[in-house]
């Protein structure tokens, strides 16, 4: 089970980088298109600004859920481990020699 979400919260994280991304890019974007004028124009790329800053808002609290869970993901598995040492080395054992047969396959 923690292998699944420790894929999750890589995919999660995956997601977060690129939304940084994305809204950076827009905000660079912004910032190109501030010497252009227009009334129409100014009106939008304030209404853009405004959805910039609520998304980046919206990103830093995603990132900080993110991060708590991961904590305590991290902090269960390692109670686990330390409550049940052979059964963790039982698992990795056997993860271990599936990955082994897998890549002697290849």
């Amino acid at each position: 089970m923690e292998p699944a979400m420790g894929d999750t919260n890589r995919t999660k994280g995956k997601m977060v980088d690129d939304f940084k991304s994305i809204v950076n890019d827009a905000d660079d974007l912004l910032q190109a298109t501030a010497k252009v004028s227009g009334e129409s124009f100014n009106a939008a790329r304030a209404k853009f600004a405004e959805r910039i800053k609520t998304a980046k808002a919206n990103l830093a609290d995603a990132e900080k859920v993110i991060v708590e869970k991961a904590k305590q993901t991290a902090t269960a598995t390692d109670e686990y481990v330390k409550g049940n040492p052979w059964t963790a080395v039982g698992i990795a054992a056997g993860i271990g020699l599936v990955i082994g047969f897998l890549a002697a396959k290849r």
